[in-house]
């Protein structure tokens, strides 16, 4: 819907202004299109993008790391950061975007008399690196069941963090349409699934896994891997196309396609965190498929975790 000019965007960083470029845009009529992001572009965030441009009249894209979805022994401070880097790669996609959401700190409420010392006063420990800079944030959005198998087992603060930020950020942009990537597949239908049970009005769009040429799904942590790990790390989506060819030529035994994958990974050199054959709607396991299902992965390569998948419509 918006035309194909190349445009620097604006780049807004106060939540009080990007409510305002909002409010303007839908006083014109307009559809806005959100794309959320922690920043590192990649092809598979641009196809994000491009996605957006074909639903709405206007499209944000927000570059923020948050802390709530990371645990303070996970990798926040060292996740790749380019800010320079990522307003070229929007400059060079045609039509560009019209404005760059990049706050500097979603979590900054202004708490000049806060205590910190009733901060975890229940004696429950620090959660997420949000909570270990004790910002005084309260409240968290959990979406209950979706999020406790799959990645919520290994990581269990990662989806109330990303929930409670996708929340912010759908409060603040108030867009119509909001395009995440099925890599992440799990975190998709959370997200599908907080705005039905919340009444967002928001269409969330899935949009296919973007890989490279290779075959490994593209990742902003894929440049922390060794030439011999990303060789390695092949294996994850080799493994998951040859599963999705013996569904298709009558293997529907779960547990036996589960083994076949784990064998592959784990004899290139990978660690599994897991791998399941899970409802697409539901996320809860199947012993047979008979229905559409999705071949979740997490695996570990060196220090880095990565995740893939296959849906399997039968």
């Amino acid at each position: 819907m918006a035309t194909t000019s190349t445009k620097e965007p604006e780049i807004i960083t106060d939540k009080i202004q990007m409510r305002k470029w909002s409010r303007a845009m839908r006083s014109q009529g307009k559809s806005i299109g959100l794309v959320p992001t922690m920043g590192y572009l990649h092809e598979g965030h641009l196809s994000l993008i491009k996605e957006s441009r074909k639903r709405s009249n206007v499209t944000v894209v927000s570059i923020y790391v948050n802390p709530g979805q990371f645990s303070p022994s996970e990798d926040l401070s060292t996740y790749p950061s380019d800010f320079h880097g990522d307003l070229l790669k929007l400059m060079a996609l045609p039509g560009g975007v019209d404005v760059v959401f990049h706050p500097r700190d979603l979590y900054d409420y202004n708490n000049k008399n806060l205590n910190k010392d009733m901060i975890d006063e229940k004696g429950g420990g620090v959660d997420s690196c949000l909570e270990e800079r004790r910002a005084g944030h309260e409240t968290w959005v959990r979406v209950e069941k979706l999020e406790k198998g799959l990645c919520g087992k290994s990581r269990p603060v990662f989806f109330r963090g990303v929930a409670t930020v996708v929340a912010k950020l759908f409060n603040i942009v108030d867009p119509d349409f909001a395009v995440f990537g099925k890599k992440d597949y799990q975190q998709f239908r959370i997200l599908q699934r907080m705005v039905r049970d919340l009444d967002f009005s928001i269409e969330v769009i899935g949009s296919e896994i973007k890989r490279d040429s290779d075959g490994l799904a593209l990742s902003s942590r894929n440049v922390h891997l060794s030439p011999e790990e990303r060789e390695k790390a092949l294996s994850i989506n080799r493994s998951l196309f040859r599963a999705k060819s013996n569904v298709e030529k009558g293997q529907v035994n779960c547990k036996e396609l589960r083994v076949t994958v784990i064998q592959a990974i784990s004899e290139a050199g990978g660690r599994i965190d897991y791998a399941e054959i899970v409802d697409q709607e539901s996320l809860e396991a199947v012993e047979e498929i008979k229905s559409p299902v999705v071949f979740c992965i997490a695996a570990w390569f060196g220090k880095v975790r990565l995740v893939d998948n296959m849906e399997i419509d039968v």
